[in-house]
């Protein structure tokens, strides 16, 4: 079963932890020095904040799916619909490690598909090093582009 993933990074991860801890009538599930994240049940959302020093705003989008199969289910319907995907396996990002895809929408948000394999004690590293594909939980770009939450 899918379950919708929300990445927002914020100014000030203190405040934000309060705002969506009274929000969702819940603490976090993960809480770490610059990231939290919310297991939502109703509705099903992986809601996660971080504060990394980048541009606030919608970091990204996604599924996260509770399978390999399911994950491979996905990437076979991005490319039965043409749609360019990127893929990360093995890729350490958000204190997790997890495969995934990366499909960007006409107005350039990025959309993430991943199955969390298990969790890790850092933020994130290159999934490939020295690659532009390669993330630091943040969408693939090319590295002069890529924000600092990405190292």
């Amino acid at each position: 079963m899918k379950r919708f993933h929300v990445h927002i990074a914020v100014e000030d991860l203190a405040a934000s932890l309060r705002f969506y801890s009274k929000l969702f009538a819940m603490q976090p599930s993960v809480v770490k020095d610059d990231y939290a994240k919310w297991m939502l049940e109703d509705p099903r959302v992986n809601f996660a904040i971080s504060q990394r020093g980048g541009k606030t705003g919608l970091n990204h989008l996604g599924f996260q799916v509770d399978s390999a199969q399911e994950l491979a289910l996905m990437r076979e319907q991005a490319e039965r619909a043409e749609l360019s995907a990127v893929d990360e396996a093995g890729a350490s990002c958000c204190y997790a490690r997890s495969d995934k895809h990366w499909i960007e929408d006409p107005s350039g948000i990025a959309w993430e598909a991943f199955h969390t394999l298990g969790e890790i004690p850092v933020f994130g590293e290159p999934a490939v090093k020295d690659s532009p594909a390669a993330s630091v939980c943040c969408p693939p770009q090319a590295a002069a582009t890529r924000p600092k939450c990405c190292g």
